[in-house]
């Protein structure tokens, strides 16, 4: 089990604990701590991204645009790509926000003011695309994802302005949609449903896209629109419904390629969920500590259980193994045991 933190206000810290007992195996650290803006603060100065794993090395994004390879069972550093030298590039001003992700070949990110591919053997930069001008609104919050469209296997990745397809193997730039959002808050990480792409954002709507192909040539256009906004949770996708926690910290339920408001929770929770599904069942963390399991269900929203983990906050994601659940709180970790009953 890995876990960040930002300590002393001066070190970024990566821990490796035992998943039987809590005990650090290891731990590694570098200097790299920064101060986000202001109206940012109620979440933290802490690590954002949630790193990546690949049974080999782990991935690792510092808040100042630097990204760290570490050995699973060492901790031992393997390389590192600091983004602001490589490129030239501002800090970000709310950190390195986006989680990598990783395939055979590479480890892909929105760093360095752009969307990156990095070897991940030696840390090369294989390419660079969708460059912009970085900074206080150039900082990118929404992760990349493997989607399969139109026969085509791309990345989908959610700018500030805007989303795009990107060929894996070059960084070409496939189709381009804009996207409107306050400031550019696209936070969450768009998902796709056979050729409809959905996302929605903080100061704009919750949208369709359909994305076809002509010849050789992919194009992409709006196929709905919802006056709903979302904000930073990732909504999950069940039999072609997305289920989406919104700004106004209530839930909805939303058919993906027609765009038809199946309900939404006359209930607020809390500012953000974090959330899994396995089948019909979703698993949602809030940031006040509290766990909830719902049934995926058309008709309704429908709440089977709730309780209250912790009294601290847990921003940070959901980690499922198996039967166990791993929760993240403000200064701790803990594990629990799924036990299904009849």
């Amino acid at each position: 089990m890995f876990t960040t933190e930002t300590k002393d206000k001066k070190f970024e810290v990566v821990s490796a604990l035992s998943r039987a007992t809590g005990e650090v195996l290891w731990r590694a650290q570098w200097e790299g701590a920064l101060s986000v803006p202001f109206f940012a603060k109620s979440n933290g100065d802490w690590i954002r991204s949630t790193p990546a794993c690949d049974g080999d090395s782990l991935y690792v994004a510092g808040m100042r645009d630097l990204l760290v390879c570490l050995d699973v069972q060492s901790g031992k550093e393997r390389w590192r790509v600091d983004f602001v030298k490589e490129f030239k590039a501002p800090v970000p001003d709310f950190g390195f926000v986006c989680s990598p992700l990783v395939d055979e070949e590479g480890v892909y990110v929105q760093a360095g003011a752009s969307f990156v591919k990095v070897n991940k053997r030696n840390g090369s930069i294989l390419w660079r695309t969708l460059a912009d001008k970085g900074g206080m609104w150039g900082s990118v919050f929404s992760s990349p994802v493997f989607a399969e469209m139109v026969g085509q296997r791309q990345l989908v990745v959610q700018t500030r302005e805007k989303l795009a397809g990107v060929n894996p193997a070059d960084g070409k730039v496939l189709w381009e949609q804009p996207v409107e959002a306050f400031r550019g808050m696209n936070i969450l990480t768009p998902v796709v449903h056979k050729d409809t792409l959905f996302t929605s954002t903080y100061g704009g709507k919750t949208m369709g896209f359909k994305v076809t192909k002509s010849g050789d040539k992919i194009q992409v256009g709006p196929a709905w629109t919802h006056k709903s906004q979302g904000y930073m949770s990732t909504p999950v996708l069940i039999d072609g419904v997305a289920y989406n926690h919104l700004k106004s910290q209530r839930f909805m339920a939303i058919e993906v390629e027609t765009g038809r408001e199946l309900w939404t929770t006359e209930q607020s929770f809390g500012k953000y969920w974090s959330i899994v599904a396995q089948g019909d069942r979703m698993l949602a963390l809030d940031q006040r500590g509290w766990l909830l399991l719902l049934r995926a269900n058309k008709a309704k929203f429908e709440l089977l259980d709730q309780r209250q983990l912790t009294a601290a906050e847990t921003w940070a994601h959901l980690a499922v193994a198996g039967d166990e659940l791993f929760v993240r709180e403000l200064n701790g970790l803990s594990a629990y045991r799924w036990v299904r009953t009849p």
